[in-house]
């Protein structure tokens, strides 16, 4: 963390190390895209084809919502603490707006099915962070993702 006038508040002081929250996000990422076959075909055979389409809609915005998290806390730290701070925050209330104005804009289409589609937000979401916290570090060590354990044998 650096400070360009030597007090250390949260208005002046930003992080200029490595973004550990785009490495989770884009492994986030990488396993949604891996479960997204399976879930496309689950909801085919539940809702048919606008389910699966639906349901690939669904598992875009998840994808996308997890990606547009990390970059605006990313871009933020640079700049300040305090503005990641509220990045975080009014970043995740504009995030939530950008799901619900996606969804409301297919409501009514005659490809969608609403319950795949809400299905697919939700397991997603939930599905891809319970994943993840197996891989994701909990030490300030190694922020972020855990490291392999080559890359540890190497920092010895």
């Amino acid at each position: 963390m650096t400070n360009h006038t030597g007090t250390n508040d949260a208005f002046t002081t930003r992080f200029d190390g490595p973004a550990p929250e785009v490495a989770v996000s884009t492994d986030l990422v990488k396993r949604g895209l891996l479960v997204a076959p399976v879930l496309i075909a689950v909801c085919a055979v539940v809702w048919g084809v606008d389910g699966a389409w639906s349901s690939a809609y669904g598992i875009v915005l998840v994808l996308v919502n997890f990606a547009l998290a990390a970059a605006l806390i990313a871009v933020a730290a640079r700049i300040s603490v305090g503005l990641m701070m509220g990045a975080a925050l009014f970043g995740y209330l504009i995030r939530l707006g950008l799901i619900f104005i996606a969804v409301w804009l297919v409501k009514d289409a005659g490809w969608i099915s609403l319950p795949a589609l809400g299905s697919t937000i939700i397991v997603t979401h939930l599905g891809l962070l319970f994943w993840e916290m197996k891989y994701v570090a909990l030490s300030l060590a190694h922020p972020g993702l855990k490291p392999s354990a080559s890359n540890l044998d190497n920092s010895i």
